[in-house]
């Protein structure tokens, strides 16, 4: 009898095997359901006086239902005629930014930078920028063409959102990007201070770190009267990081950007993964009058950073087996939009600009107000609630052309 059960026990666990043999054989014939948004942080996490991009990539082949964009078979996200169109730029884009350049700072060297960047441009019908035209500049934190830093293929996407986002908005501009060799804090502020020593009007800063105790000592590389130094508000929702918590720079967050049929043809809410809030250690500039932080808040003005409805980017440089056309989510995106948008303003010089002071001047009427999502919890306050006016979340709101800069 034991050698029959035995027997029976045995038979028993090749049916068992047979069968998941033969679901798995079918699973395998059965296209899976479509993917849902998948998006990974570019860059690795800060450590103690340093920073991270704040670039966010949709993982390809992944679907983004919310994304809306139609405008190019090749590349997904929304490309330069949608943003100029978004934040009623497209005359001013066309216009203005001559004798202007704006700035970006990363860290470590992305060596397919000109290359990509052509390819974006060319893609999208904007006028070439090169070297060898002198529109665009690569350099070291020192300033010099040679000496690179290390390449580094995580940054270097960072790099080619940046790029791309300044020609997506001001095509006309010179760029000049500045690599430091990593991305600690002395190092980025040092190419903040080339980029200024180079001509820059307006410079972009897509990353950022955490706030402690010793920020201060680096505040000095990010006050420059007469620049316009954007930076962006983070990627980790309701709290504070810098060079964004500084008074000398625009702080900028970031909408979900979505087609609407109003008027504008556009309609934004709080992105929920954008920095705000009450800085720990940056003490409140003389423009800024809300009530519920006695030092500086964050932010000042956005724009669109929802990887759901991310941006186009040309990236050849493959990072984890991901090169080409990508989509990019991630205050990175807003920064040097908003840097751009100053670029086309061209008042930086004039007024000795030195922070985002202008805009709280002159957000009336020149702003799309973003009334409502959030960012995390505080309470239900303007901190981290879109409101009418003023919120931390995305500042007075977003471009509705130059006005405001």
């Amino acid at each position: 009898m034991k050698k029959f059960a035995v027997l029976f026990s045995v038979l028993a666990l090749l049916v068992v095997l047979a069968a998941g043999t033969a679901v798995k054989a079918f699973a395998q014939q059965v296209p899976a359901k479509s993917a849902a948004p998948h998006f990974s942080r570019v860059c690795p996490v800060a450590t103690a006086g340093s920073a991270s991009c704040d670039a966010i990539l949709v993982t390809p082949g992944s679907s983004a239902t919310s994304m809306q964009i139609k405008q190019n078979t090749t590349p997904a996200g929304y490309g330069p005629a949608d943003l100029q169109s978004a934040y009623n730029l497209t005359s001013a884009s066309a216009n203005a930014g001559s004798g202007e350049t704006v700035a970006i700072v990363d860290a470590y060297n992305d060596p397919n930078a000109a290359s990509d960047l052509a390819v974006y441009r060319s893609t999208f019908g904007l006028p070439p920028c090169t070297v060898s035209n002198g529109c665009f500049k690569q350099v070291n934190q020192n300033g010099s063409t040679s000496g690179l830093p290390k390449n580094n293929a995580s940054w270097s996407q960072e790099i080619s959102l940046d790029l791309d986002m300044v020609s997506a908005i001001c095509p006309n501009c010179h760029i000049l990007l500045v690599e430091a060799n990593s991305p600690s804090f002395t190092n980025l502020g040092t190419a903040v201070n080339t980029a200024v020593k180079l001509g820059a009007n307006a410079v972009s800063n897509s990353y950022g770190g955490s706030e402690s105790s010793g920020e201060l000592s680096y505040a000095s590389y990010y006050s420059h009267p007469g620049v316009a130094i954007t930076a962006s508000a983070g990627d980790s929702g309701y709290g504070v990081e810098v060079p964004a918590a500084y008074n000398t720079v625009t702080a900028v967050g970031g909408t979900t950007l979505t087609r609407a049929s109003n008027t504008r043809g556009w309609s934004e809410t709080v992105w929920s993964g954008t920095g705000s809030g009450c800085s720990a250690y940056v003490s409140k500039p003389s423009w800024q009058t809300d009530p519920d932080c006695s030092r500086r808040t964050v932010g000042d003005i956005a724009a669109d950073a929802d990887p759901n409805t991310g941006v186009a980017v040309y990236d050849s440089y493959a990072y984890q087996g991901v090169s080409g056309w990508l989509v990019f989510g991630g205050t990175s995106v807003a920064s040097p939009i908003i840097a751009s948008v100053y670029a086309l303003a061209g008042n930086a010089a004039s007024l000795n600009l030195n922070g985002a002071s202008y805009i709280y001047s002159h957000y009336s009427g020149n702003v799309y107000d973003v009334t409502s999502g959030s960012n995390g919890s505080c309470g239900g306050t303007y901190l981290c609630t879109g409101e009418v006016g003023y919120d931390g979340p995305t500042g007075w709101g977003t471009p509705d052309g130059i006005g405001a800069f």
